[in-house]
């Protein structure tokens, strides 16, 4: 499947019946339209503020969508909203006022308040789960609004990369970076995923995927301590994740938004290959990984899995963009 005719398309899922949902960097969600005259055109559903990046989206089994806008000016934002076929969209809760007093324990930028919503997933329970990136937490909103803290995430000591801008520390240099944590998914036990886009120094392999168990309560991710607690890594050695999504046989499939790190596709004089992102397989034996459509995944926002197993992904994520099948 190749779905041109998007702007800055990001959020992506399958709903219930397997018709795809994107939304797109005007703040508009809805589906692509995969039959008739209009094969390929998007109907949209709604829409929210127009941000940075596209809103993040996901839909449970019941069609109950989660649409979750990142930050800026005016009420809309730091916001996740519910949309369903009988009443359409509602506001469900402003993230940014919760984390003003859920404050980062663990960061590293005097910004301990901050927060920067990112990765949504829809729980069949009615609730939803989000992936704080600047809160470095993950959270879970309740039907009725109500919030908690699933999970905290510790920064993690990392080698300064070669080619850093200047004014950086020397390449060699060990120091903490914030985890950043932007993409979240739900196993079928259960089992929650979530990806780290990795702070500065943006040190590629250095970005996690880790395991929550089910149920957990302010559990807390701890890179000095990776196999102890209700959090555990579950795989390691990625580079700037922005999506995650689970597939069939215990496997989970990453985006990686370039395969350089963040920060190199910021360097004004990037060439093309610092836009070249990925996606990969990890398998239920989490060292048996592959990369799906190798070179044409340029700056991902997002990916998603059908029951059959085909993987689709949003590429890229800023301009005109499509979603795009790998296999």
């Amino acid at each position: 499947m190749s779905a041109p005719g998007l702007t800055g398309a990001r959020g992506l899922d399958i709903a219930p019946g397997g018709r795809v949902l994107v939304s797109q960097a005007n703040g508009s969600y809805g589906f692509l339209v995969r039959q008739g005259e209009n094969k390929g055109k998007f109907r949209k559903l709604g829409a929210v503020q127009e941000s940075f990046v596209a809103p993040a989206m996901d839909m449970n089994d019941h069609g109950t969508l989660y649409v979750l806008t990142s930050g800026g000016k005016g009420a809309g934002y730091y916001s996740l909203y519910r949309w369903t076929r009988r009443d359409g969209q509602e506001k469900v809760a402003r993230l940014r006022a919760y984390q003003r007093e859920d404050k980062d324990p663990y960061d590293l930028e005097d910004k301990p308040g901050e927060s920067n919503p990112y990765g949504v997933a829809a729980l069949d329970d009615g609730s939803a789960l989000v992936a704080d990136a600047a809160g470095n937490d993950l959270l879970r909103v309740r039907p009725n609004g109500k919030i908690y803290t699933v999970a905290r995430f510790k920064p993690r000591v990392v080698t300064v990369p070669e080619g850093m801008p200047e004014g950086s520390p020397p390449a060699g240099t060990k120091m903490p970076a914030e985890s950043v944590p932007t993409s979240v998914t739900v196993a079928p036990d259960g089992s929650i995923y979530v990806g780290e886009l990795r702070g500065f120094p943006a040190t590629p392999g250095t970005s996690f995927v880790w395991r929550i168990r089910p149920g957990a309560r302010n559990a807390v991710c701890d890179p000095a301590r990776p196999n102890r607690g209700a959090c555990t890594v579950h795989a390691d050695g990625f580079t700037s994740i922005v999506a995650l999504e689970t597939g069939r046989g215990g496997s989970i499939y990453v985006a990686e938004l370039s395969k350089k790190g963040w920060l190199a596709i910021e360097d004004p004089n990037a060439g093309p290959e610092a836009m070249v992102g990925s996606v990969i397989r990890v398998g239920h034996d989490t060292d048996v990984r592959k990369e799906l459509g190798a070179g044409k995944v340029m700056l991902p926002g997002d990916l998603a899995v059908r029951p059959t197993g085909a993987v689709l992904v949003t590429t890229p994520i800023f301009g005109p963009s499509k979603v795009l099948r790998l296999n």
